[in-house]
C-alpha cells in the first residue's frame, strides 16, 4: 500500500516532453501496479467484511482464496513502493539519494502512528500497517542492491526466519521474559495490546516473517517489466505450486501430521491446513504445524505460496493494463483505490469501527457495498485531485526532507 500515488512517481521520472512517446510503457506499468494495489484493498474488504468462509458455498469459497494473500500481494508491493521511492532503476545518489531515505523513514514513522491510532480502536481487524512500517525501515539498507541478490536474500528470508519464529514462540511459551517487556511496552498500554512483542513475533502480520514478502517486492521494482512480466508470472505460478503443493505433499508425508493439527487447532478442517484459514488457530506451539501453508500460519511453506499469487496477480496487472484496453477502462475504479489505497485502507477499518461494535458483519452485500462506495468515492476524487486526501498528508510531511543537504 504505498502513500504516494505510482502517477505521482511516473510525473516525477517522466523525460522532457520530445520523449513523452518513450515513457508510454513506463506509465502502463505503474498503472498496472496501482490496479494490483487496488485488488489488494478490496481483498482486505472481502476479509473484514466479506462472506464468511465457514459458511462454504461459491461465496465462501472465493472469500476464502483472499484471506492472507490479500495482505501479502500488500507487502510485497509495499517493497516496489519502496524502490519506487528511493530511485528505479538506479537508486539515487548524493543528497537526492540522502533525501530519498529520510523520505522514507519519515513516511514509515507516520505510518507506524497511523497503525497505532487504528489499533488503539479496538476494533476485531488486524491492523497492518504497523508491521508495514517497520518493514519499510529494515528493508530500506538493502535498497540499493540488485534484483538478483535481493531475490537470493528474499528466499533465504523465507527459509529461515519462520523457523526462527518458531524458536522465539518456544521461548514465549515456556518463559516470561515477553511479560516482561509487555509491561514496560508504553505501546502495550496505548493499544491495550502486547505491543512491540505482538508487531514483532506474535501478532497477524508479526515482521519476521512478513520481510521476505517486501524484499521480494523490491527485487521485482527493480526488473524491466516490459521484457519479464510473462515469466515473472510463470515465476508467480510455480512459487504458489511450490508452496501449497509442498505443504500438501508434507502434511501426507509426515506421519499423523493431519491429526495431531486437528487436535490442536480451534478450526473445522484440518484438511485445509496446506491452503486456507480454515484450519483455524493453533493451541501452543508445535512442530507439526512448521509443515502448513495456510496464509497467516508464518511458515515457510505459507511465505512461498502468498508470494507465489502475489507475483502472478501482479503480472496479471501489468499484463492486462499493457495489452487489454477495454480491461484498463473497466478496471479504472479499482486502479483509481489503488492510486489511494492509505486512504481507502484506513477509511474501512474506521467505518467499521463506526457502524460496529462487536462483531463484524459477514455477507455479500455488506461486501458489495463497502466495494461499491469505495470505488464511487476514488472515481469522484481522482478527477480532482492527484493524490488521495492521507496521501497528500504523507507527501506533505515528507517534504521535509527537502531541507537535506
Amino acid at each position: 500500500m504505498a502513500p504516494n500515488s505510482s502517477r505521482a512517481v511516473a510525473a516525477v521520472t517522466a523525460p522532457a516532453p520530445s520523449a513523452r512517446p518513450s515513457t508510454t510503457p513506463a506509465i502502463r506499468r505503474l498503472t498496472g501496479v496501482d490496479l494490483a494495489r487496488g485488488l489488494a484493498v478490496l481483498g482486505m474488504y472481502v476479509a473484514h467484511v466479506g462472506p464468511d468462509p465457514m459458511d462454504g458455498g461459491t461465496p465462501g469459497f472465493l472469500a476464502e482464496t483472499a484471506y492472507g494473500r490479500a495482505s501479502a500481494l500488500f507487502a510485497l508491493l509495499a517493497g516496489f513502493s519502496l524502490v519506487l521511492l528511493t530511485g528505479r532503476p538506479t537508486p539515487r545518489t548524493g543528497r537526492a539519494g540522502r533525501q530519498a531515505v529520510i523520505r522514507v523513514v519519515i513516511r514509515a514513522a507516520v505510518l507506524f502512528a497511523m497503525g497505532i491510532a487504528l489499533i488503539a480502536l479496538n476494533t476485531q481487524i488486524d491492523v497492518i500497517l504497523a508491521c508495514y512500517a517497520l518493514l519499510f525501515l529494515l528493508a530500506l539498507p538493502l535498497h540499493r542492491l540488485r534484483a538478483g541478490t535481493l531475490a537470493v536474500i528474499a528466499a533465504a528470508s523465507a527459509l529461515v526466519l519462520p523457523q526462527d519464529l518458531y524458536l522465539v514462540k518456544v521461548s514465549i511459551e515456556e518463559g516470561n521474559w515477553a511479560d516482561s517487556i509487555t509491561a514496560l511496552d508504553p505501546l502495550a498500554r496505548i493499544t491495550d495490546s502486547d505491543g512491540f512483542i505482538e508487531i514483532l513475533f506474535t501478532g497477524a502480520y508479526p515482521v519476521l516473517t512478513w520481510i521476505p514478502f517486501v524484499i521480494a517486492g523490491m527485487a521485482v521494482a527493480k526488473l524491466d517489466l516490459t521484457r519479464v512480466r510473462g515469466r515473472l508470472a510463470v515465476a508467480g505460478v510455480g512459487l504458489a505450486v511450490l508452496g501449497y503443493g509442498g505443504s500438501w505433499l508434507a502434511l501426507h508425508l509426515v506421519p499423523h501430521a493431519y491429526a495431531t493439527i486437528a487436535a490442536r487447532t480451534d478450526g473445522n478442517s484440518a484438511g485445509s491446513a496446506w491452503w486456507s484459514d480454515t484450519v483455524g488457530e493453533p493451541d501452543g506451539v508445535f512442530r507439526e504445524w512448521l509443515l502448513v501453508a495456510a496464509p497467516h500460519s508464518q511458515t515457510t511453506f505459507s511465505i512461498v505460496g502468498n508470494t507465489g499469487v502475489a507475483l502472478a496477480v501482479l503480472a496479471g496487472c501489468l499484463i492486462a493494463v499493457d495489452r487489454l484496453p477495454r480491461v484498463r477502462r473497466l478496471a479504472a475504479p479499482v486502479i483509481a483505490i489503488g492510486t489511494m489505497s492509505l486512504t481507502f485502507y484506513v477509511l474501512h477499518i474506521v467505518a467499521i469501527w463506526a457502524l460496529w461494535d462487536e462483531e463484524l458483519p459477514s455477507s455479500l452485500l455488506v461486501l458489495a457495498a463497502f466495494s461499491l462506495a469505495a470505488m464511487l468515492l476514488a472515481v469522484a476524487w481522482h478527477r480532482h485531485f492527484r493524490r488521495g486526501p492521507l496521501e497528500y498528508l504523507v507527501h506533505s510531511t515528507t517534504r521535509l526532507a527537502d531541507r537535506i543537504t
